[in-house]
Formats: structure tokens, sequence, C-alpha cells
């Protein structure tokens, strides 16, 4: 007999129909903002808005602008580099969370550290935190796939596996789950940009998460459904249907 590990995250008050609103938000907003008409530019746009909001989340003064001219400061040029590969990794996510989630840090942090440390854990407990978030990953559940990128998102930004970046891999992931579990194929939804629109709690619920109640679980989850429907609105989509 097999145990669903995040059933109880859907027993949460309040979860199920926030994340079943965000869920019908993207979908419609795919479906009516013209997804018969997405192009490849359209896909790498939303990768682009996406990096620089990251990059902005992790400190960066670089504007969208210099990110798109390709003069951006070392945080948003980490960004650009996940979000060129970030959707070749789809396959592997599925197959081998861990290899995907140690590619992700190798992206990001190439060139600011000794190459034997790119992709690796800081620590045996570091170690021991990302092959249970792996595990996550491949374990059978019926939770959303909204809810399991909040999840993976949560656990990467606070547990800092990674002894760099851990931000940047963190979204970066996010993202990852949404494209790989069928939520957004083409990655037109720019999750990044939602938590930059609600930066400040963002922040707090993610300090609420790693104090590892049930009650800073329950609030990022809720918060993160909020974020998923701004995340929509900031898609190009939203903008060339205008």
């Amino acid at each position: 007999m097999t145990t669903d590990p995040l059933a109880w995250l859907t027993d949460l008050e309040g979860v199920p129909s926030a994340y079943a609103a965000a869920r019908d938000g993207i979908d419609v907003m795919l479906r009516d903002r013209g997804l018969r008409r997405t192009s490849p530019e359209t896909t790498a746009e939303s990768l682009l808005r996406g990096a620089h909001a990251s990059a902005v989340l992790e400190g960066s003064t670089s504007t969208l602008a210099q990110v798109r001219d390709g003069q951006a400061d070392e945080a948003a040029r980490a960004a650009v580099r996940l979000s060129t590969e970030l959707l070749g990794l789809s396959p592997l996510l599925a197959r081998s969370p861990l290899q995907a989630l140690a590619r992700l840090h190798a992206v990001a942090a190439a060139g600011s550290l000794p190459e034997e440390r790119l992709g690796r854990p800081r620590d045996a407990d570091a170690a021991d935190r990302l092959r249970t978030l792996a595990g996550l990953l491949i374990a059978d559940t019926s939770a959303p796939a909204l809810l399991v990128a909040a999840v993976v998102h949560a656990d990467l930004a606070t547990a800092a596996p990674f002894p760099s970046h851990n931000g940047l891999v963190a979204r970066a992931a996010e993202r990852l789950v949404l494209v790989a579990r069928g939520v957004d194929e083409k990655s037109l939804v720019v999750p990044e940009a939602g938590h930059l629109a609600l930066r400040p709690a963002y922040e707090s619920n993610l300090r609420g998460y790693a104090g590892g109640g049930t009650a800073g679980v329950h609030a990022w989850l809720l918060y993160a459904a909020e974020a998923y429907a701004a995340g929509a609105e900031a898609s190009p989509l939203r903008r060339s249907a205008q």
C-alpha cells in the first residue's frame, strides 16, 4: 500500500479551492488569450520576464531592458542562463528529479564556484533534503501540480541545499514543475513575476514556511495560489491579446 506524501496538504482549509481557482484561471488565460497563436518568441519572452523577476528577488538591480540587451548584472545573467536551459530539463525532471535539480544549480552557478561544487549539496544534511524532495517529485500523489510546484519552490528556497543561487534555483524549479506536469507546457505563465508583484508576502511566507509548522506551510500554500494568479496576469499572452 502506497501513501500519498502530499495528501495532508490538500486537506488544509481553503487549499483545494484556492488551487482549483488558480488552475482554472491559468487554463482560461491560455485558452482565451490565443494559445493557437503562440510562437517560440512568446515563450522566450515569458522566460526572459521570469528571469528578470527572479533576479530582482535575488538582489539584482538590472532593468528588464538591460537584461534584454545583455547588459545585466551577475544575478540576472545567472537567471537568464537558467531560462535558456529550463525547458530542455522537463523530461529529466520526470525521470530523475535529483539530476534535474543538480543541473539547475550547475547552470546558475557556472563561473562563480569551482567546478566540483556545481550541482553538489552543501553537506550531508542538504543531500538528505534534496533526496527527500526528489522523492516527492516521483511519488504517486493526487495533489495538484501547482501545489507540488509550490512545495518544491519553498523547500529549495528555505533549505538552501546548494552552496549558492538557491533562490534562483527554487524559482526555476517551480516553473519547471509547471511545464513538466502539463500545467503550462509552453511556459507562458510568469510565476516569478507573480512573486515579485507580491514581494512582501512572498518573503514573509517563505519565512513562515521555514519555521516548519503547519500554520506556516498552510499560509505559504494559500499565498502561492495567489501568486500563480498574478503570474498568469504577467504572461506575454495578456499583453499581446490586448
